[in-house]
């Protein structure tokens, strides 16, 4: 393997998606890998650009073939993991790789590929962490309640990550990012 990898993770709502979408956007030969769920597509989602959204049987068989990097529940409910074959592929070709996953997720992979750097993103503070999580309506108030309860664990393992981004401006975060990465 000649890529590099780097896992991104955080709390819910800290805007890991729209950090990774920005540094893509700067650095359009970084390769973003995209994740399964069985979790329903929110409005506006494409299967395959944002999530391969799968049934829990074609979930099953990803997970008994040893066909993902890491897998997981998360916030108690839905399955998400990384697909192998699409990450070994971009190691092997020297690409950039960047894997945008929970903490489960990230633990899995530096055990599988320790050469991996982990990243946390991080809110300026729980309140604007809670505000933005309530601000993108795309969860009822019990699913919101459940994904406090998994951002209060996830904070406290900031400590296990390489290095800890503050995402209080996208624009910053980014540039704090771009310099880890050496793009």
């Amino acid at each position: 393997m000649s890529g590099d990898v780097t896992v991104i993770s955080g709390p819910t709502a800290v805007g890991k998606g729209t950090v990774v979408r920005a540094l893509k956007a700067r650095h359009p030969a970084v390769w973003v890998s995209v994740s399964a769920t069985t979790r329903p597509p929110r409005p506006g989602e494409v299967d395959g650009e944002h999530y391969w959204f799968v049934s829990s049987a074609a979930f099953d068989e990803l997970e008994t073939s040893d066909g993902l990097l890491e897998w997981a529940v998360v916030h108690g409910r839905d399955r998400y993991g990384t697909p192998s074959a699409p990450v070994l592929d971009a190691l092997a070709r020297g690409e950039r790789v960047i894997l945008e996953i929970d903490l489960q997720g990230a633990r899995q992979v530096k055990a599988k590929l320790p050469q991996a750097r982990l990243v946390f993103i991080a809110p300026p503070d729980w309140d604007e962490l809670v505000a933005r999580l309530v601000g993108r309506g795309t969860e009822t108030a019990e699913q919101r309640e459940r994904r406090l309860v998994t951002a209060r664990a996830e904070l406290a393992a900031a400590d296990e990550f390489d290095h800890v981004v503050v995402n209080d401006e996208v624009g910053r975060a980014v540039d704090e990012l771009v310099d880890l990465l050496g793009l």
